[in-house]
């Protein structure tokens, strides 16, 4: 297979970017969603059992950022219990909106960037994944990220109408 030929990366790669700003058959993008919101509106927890935007993006980030590190050194380091996982709304606000914006956004740019480089047999090497102990192809993190965006993104939605009709 040769570079030219690497239709599931461009395919992946695609679907990372319409993510981010393309036109979605399911709703709004993330860009059209945090850009629907003010900075005091991201760090509003609606409900005491429900995420902030501002945390739902930070937690996409940290999963984001372990894939990079996947990708780079064939093992992540982040677990579920890590702070990072899910960092406290206290210490994002210090962080602020547009920083925590930035880091998602140059996440996935990264992960872009890497994949745009690689072959379609990528997806079938092997990493260690440090949540499940064990051995998966690529295949499993780079489809697991794009399951893990577009099911917080619904979560976005959701905090954000709440926080909207709240406020």
């Amino acid at each position: 297979m040769t570079k030219a030929d690497n239709r599931l990366i461009k395919h992946t790669v695609h679907q990372l970017l319409e993510l981010q700003s393309g036109k979605l058959w399911m709703g709004d993008n993330f860009n059209k969603k945090l850009d629907s919101i003010t900075e005091e509106q991201a760090f509003i927890k609606p409900l005491p059992s429900l995420h902030s935007v501002a945390e739902l993006v930070a937690h996409i980030t940290a999963w984001n950022e372990d894939l990079i590190l996947k990708i780079k050194n064939g093992v992540g380091q982040l677990d579920f219990t890590d702070e990072p996982n899910w960092p406290a709304n206290n210490w994002l606000k210090e962080l602020g909106w547009n920083e925590i914006r930035k880091r998602y956004e140059d996440s996935v740019s990264e992960i872009v960037n890497l994949l745009k480089e690689k072959e379609d047999t990528f997806l079938n090497e092997r990493y260690y994944d440090q949540d499940f102990d064990g051995e998966f192809e690529y295949s499993f993190a780079v489809d697991g990220i794009l399951h893990h965006i577009i099911y917080h993104l619904g979560q976005i939605g959701i905090v954000i109408k709440l926080v909207c009709v709240t406020v």
